[in-house]
């Protein structure tokens, strides 16, 4: 309870109403709260009516859209990563000045439906709904940020959040590689590091579906070792790492038996995001389309990571965390990790997965051969995994934690 006879009210905002890593974490924290405090109303605005609202209808809780327009959703600093740095910024500029005026009703709207919620707390789980939260939360109630990213590899996005960090009552840090960024970056705001959890009753050792199926593929003969890459298609996630290795071994070992797994899609409508088609053809340049299967992005998560031998975390910038890790690791699978930031905190290498340098290929593909070769550490490394998802990691553990802060926070005020 907030005060003797009020409940507590929690507005969560998201910038998309798809579900990826940052999704997956808001979905965890509602389900947490619900667990931890029945009493509470919690509430999730998104910019449409996805899975993301789906699922969180799904939990009991209750779920609201407020339409963004289409001018403001393409606008980010992505393009700073994909242009040149002055005409990214022109780029970005240009759409940013022509989004204004939709922007300008739809912070209007987001206020009112603010309002009329009437949260005890608003918690905001991406850049954008960071920036609304500065202009469409009352100034009474207490604004978190879920800092999910290294603002430090943003520094235009650095600029405006440390702008716009005045109310903010509190950061939520996914890992202590980011919240050692945020000092750095956005300099004096609050941090309190709650690392993402998994659900250990969902992510679980335990059959698999039919990839090859999912893939539009033949089956694979038997004794292949399926190894894949969950992610979205953002082009820092290391699909072409993956797409190289997998070159790597055809070349060096064509009669390894491997077949790969591109799994996942684009969420976010930037150039940051690779399309299908894109990767499909990067797959044939490389001449390896008739290794690898790509699957769309999938209700049962669980059921893909436990179809996989050896899932690959290919990320070619520094992790903030790496919740597909901790989610194969779960599942006991075998993971290959590109061990930077946040991802070096979630296993220990050669005892429950295996760390190889961002973006070499050749190593990755040499740590899959590894495994390919020596299927009793591939057990191994998954038995220990599971057991460090479930000393380390796990879900019951959130709700709580959050909750804790956000009396905090409440009784401050």
């Amino acid at each position: 309870m907030v005060e003797r006879g009020r409940v507590m009210r929690v507005l969560f905002l998201s910038p998309i109403g798809a579900i990826g890593g940052a999704e997956r974490v808001l979905l965890t924290a509602v389900a947490g709260l619900r667990d931890a405090e029945p009493n509470m109303i919690v509430r999730v605005i998104a910019p449409n009516d996805g899975p993301l609202l789906a699922a969180v209808r799904e939990l009991g809780a209750e779920a609201e859209v407020v339409a963004m327009p289409a001018a403001l959703s393409t606008v980010g600093d992505s393009q700073l990563r994909t242009a040149g740095k002055w005409r990214g910024r022109l780029k970005l500029l240009a759409e940013a000045a022509k989004a204004l005026p939709e922007t300008v009703h739809f912070v209007a709207r987001m206020r009112s439906a603010i309002r009329r919620f009437k949260p005890s707390l608003v918690h905001s789980n991406g850049i954008k709904t960071h920036l609304l939260s500065r202009l469409a939360v009352p100034p009474q109630v207490p604004v978190v940020w879920h800092l999910h990213d290294f603002y430090g590899l943003r520094p235009m996005a650095a600029r405006v959040l440390r702008r716009m960090r005045g109310r903010v009552a509190a950061t939520v840090a996914i890992s202590n590689a980011v919240a050692c960024d945020t000092a750095s970056s956005l300099g004096r705001v609050p941090v309190v590091v709650i690392p993402n959890t998994v659900d250990l009753a969902r992510f679980m050792p335990g059959p698999g579906i039919d990839l090859d199926a999912h893939a539009g593929l033949p089956p694979s003969p038997p004794g292949t070792v399926r190894v894949g890459l969950i992610a979205t298609y953002a082009r820092w996630k290391g699909q072409l790492v993956l797409l190289d290795a997998a070159r790597h071994l055809a070349i060096d070992s064509p009669d390894l038996p491997v077949r790969w797994y591109i799994i996942g899609g684009p969420i976010y409508h930037t150039s940051a995001q690779f399309t299908s088609g894109e990767l499909r053809a990067e797959a044939a340049e490389r001449g390896v389309a008739d290794r690898v299967g790509f699957v769309p992005f999938l209700s049962n998560p669980a059921g893909a990571f436990c179809a996989l031998d050896v899932v690959v975390h290919a990320s070619t910038l520094p992790e903030p965390f790496g919740l597909t890790i901790v989610e194969a690791m779960a599942c006991g699978r075998a993971v290959v990790v590109s061990a930077a930031g946040g991802a070096m905190e979630l296993f220990t290498d050669g005892h429950d997965g295996l760390g190889v340098v961002p973006g070499d290929a050749p190593a990755l593909g040499e740590a899959v051969r590894r495994l390919v070769a020596y299927p009793e550490q591939r057990a191994s490394l998954g038995d220990n995994a599971r057991r460090t998802a479930a000393t380390r990691f796990d879900s019951a553990r959130y709700g709580p934690q959050l909750l804790a802060l956000y009396h905090r926070l409440i009784l401050a005020r």
